[in-house]
Order: C-alpha cells, then sequence, then structure tokens
C-alpha cells in the first residue's frame, strides 16, 4: 500500500468508520502525533479516546485529501475536513495538514496543524468570529 492510500485508509477506517481496532493497523506502538492536543504527543492509546469524543461532535463526516507531496518515508497532505453538527444543519468545514512518516506500512511519527478554532465556531461550540475576539483581548469563559 502507498502512503497516500495509507493515510486515505486511516481516514477512512478511524476517522469515518470509527473502528478503534484500525488504530493499531496504521499507527506503530510507540508512534506519536504532534499538534492536536495542546499537551503534547497523541499515542494509539490517545487517539481511541480522542477519535469518539471529536465525532460525538459531528454527523456525517468526510475528508478530502486536497493535495499531496510525497518523498522517501514521508507523506504531507493538506485536508478539508466537512461535517454537519451533531445538533444542526449548518455545514462544517475546516482545513488542515500533516506530515508523517511511514516505515514498514505504518505511520512512525505525525506532525498535524488543523483549525480547530473554526471547526468549533462552525460546530456551535465557540462564538463565531472566536479568533479574532480573542486578538482584542475578550476572554471567553
Amino acid at each position: 500500500m502507498g502512503k497516500l492510500d495509507l493515510l486515505r485508509e486511516w481516514y477512512r477506517r478511524v476517522w469515518i468508520e470509527a473502528d478503534p481496532g484500525a488504530i493499531d493497523e496504521y499507527f506503530a506502538p510507540r508512534a506519536g502525533a504532534d499538534g492536536l492536543m495542546p499537551d503534547g504527543q497523541v499515542s494509539s492509546e490517545d487517539f481511541r479516546a480522542l477519535v469518539p469524543a471529536l465525532l460525538s461532535l459531528v454527523r456525517n463526516l468526510g475528508i478530502d485529501i486536497v493535495r499531496h507531496v510525497e518523498t522517501e518515508d514521508w507523506l504531507w497532505a493538506q485536508i478539508t475536513v466537512h461535517a454537519l453538527p451533531a445538533q444542526g444543519v449548518a455545514p462544517i468545514s475546516a482545513g488542515g495538514q500533516i506530515m508523517m512518516r511511514i516505515e514498514g506500512g505504518k505511520i512512525v511519527e505525525a506532525y498535524n496543524a488543523f483549525d480547530f478554532i473554526s471547526f468549533f465556531e462552525q460546530a456551535g461550540l465557540l462564538p463565531q468570529d472566536a479568533f479574532l475576539l480573542l486578538l482584542s483581548g475578550e476572554r471567553m469563559g
């Protein structure tokens, strides 16, 4: 399986089909993913909690790979996540990027950047224009 196919299958099995058993098929045992949580790397065990938590906020999830670049054992991809909020009908669309190193057909390290502010705004969990409010010094909560 090629690197791009592996990423597509990771998104399909783990995120769209919500199959926690698939995590270990694609994620090496000591691998870590940076950029998803503020306190450090996300392990395969962390994904078992993160995936259902995020999926509980949406329905009809889709993940498009907009563009990608492959080199030796690295893959970079720009993605767009589409969904509907769990409560509501206004569509959610947020972008992100992932860079991952693959060895032996498994992800061994990953670096993520995802627009969680837009995602949570559109899901109705943050006020609209939250980023601008924060830039102005407005506190939330």
